[in-house]
């Protein structure tokens, strides 16, 4: 059972484990030495592998028994090992999802941390989800959803990660979600001050999938610890109409703490149908980007192994054919 904990005994357990939030944040950029980025798994590639057959009661059980929705074969302690042992992958990004319950459970969070630790894999972000719209046009739930997120960021710190991923999701005309969405974000950003911990937009479907619009509630909030995590592939809008892909992401760039690269299938020389990663890194390179690029397979035809390998292999080839240009 979760055992919840203050903000005060949290911070006792993180100072004993010796956990410097901020150094963490400062180690996820590599030296010039070091390769022009490094690869990082997210969590979410995987899902179907630890939730395992869809349940319709999906959302209900997240929030009412959350460890009923794991029937996979992977259980969300093991994935710092699959990521080091299967894939030869050293950092990883957590998906809130997958220990929905366990956010202040100290002892949980400790093993997590522990086998993470003891496999040599960094533990960069949580994905944060099923907590609310930062844009609720409602204050009371704007509100609401913006307290719901200090856990994570608890728990990110707690981790050592550098950010949680957020979604700005809001209702109204196109100003007045960029000022709500702007006022939950800029809110939010004063409790991860506390913990030294950023917090991330992604381009998550409605106007957040607008590069344009994302980056004008970017420079608005104007905080330090507001930034993007601009993916490859989320940028489809509302009604069936897409965002382009590649001015999307040039336009998030210059605000990226963490880039995603979505994969969905691949051709017989291992490229992406749907995506030029070539032409995508080459944005992420020009905007001065050298962190961690995180695998995010989504496809279909192949298993989740081997489409995290085959994204693996086209962002590590990728990687050499742009070396010597950058």
């Amino acid at each position: 059972m979760s055992v919840p904990v203050t903000r005060r005994e949290f911070l006792g357990v993180v100072t004993a484990a010796g956990v410097v939030p901020q150094a963490l944040t400062v180690a996820a950029q590599p030296s010039v030495s070091e390769p022009l980025f490094r690869i990082s798994l997210a969590q979410w590639s995987l899902n179907r592998t630890i939730f395992g057959p869809q349940n319709d009661n999906f959302m209900s059980l997240l929030r009412t028994d959350p460890d009923a929705v794991l029937q996979g074969t992977l259980h969300p302690l093991d994935f710092a090992r699959a990521a080091r042992r299967d894939y030869g992958i050293d950092a990883i990004e957590y998906v809130n999802q997958f220990f929905f319950g366990h956010a202040r459970d100290t002892s949980y969070l400790r093993d997590l941390k522990q086998r993470a630790d003891d496999e040599g894999v960094r533990s960069l972000l949580i994905m944060c989800d099923a907590e609310g719209n930062l844009g609720d046009p409602n204050a009371a739930v704007r509100a609401t959803t913006i307290e719901n997120h200090y856990k994570w960021i608890e728990a990110a710190a707690f981790l050592g990660c550098h950010s949680i991923r957020v979604n700005a999701r809001s209702d109204g005309t196109w100003d007045e979600q960029a000022k709500l969405a702007a006022d939950g974000l800029a809110r939010l950003a004063l409790y991860a001050d506390g913990y030294d911990i950023d917090v991330i937009v992604e381009n998550h479907g409605g106007l957040s999938s607008n590069g344009r619009w994302l980056s004008s509630v970017m420079k608005m909030v104007g905080h330090p610890r507001i930034g993007t995590l601009p993916d490859f592939g989320n940028f489809n809008l509302a009604d069936g109409d897409r965002y382009d892909n590649y001015q999307g992401v040039t336009e998030m760039m210059p605000y990226a703490k963490a880039v995603s690269a979505k994969s969905h299938d691949f051709d017989a020389e291992g490229n992406d149908t749907t995506i030029d990663f070539s032409q995508m890194m080459r944005i992420v390179l020009d905007a001065g980007y050298r962190g961690y690029v995180g695998i995010e397979y989504e496809g279909q035809r192949l298993s989740e192994p081997d489409g995290i390998r085959a994204t693996k292999a086209l962002l590590e080839r990728v990687r050499t054919e742009l070396a010597d240009r950058y």
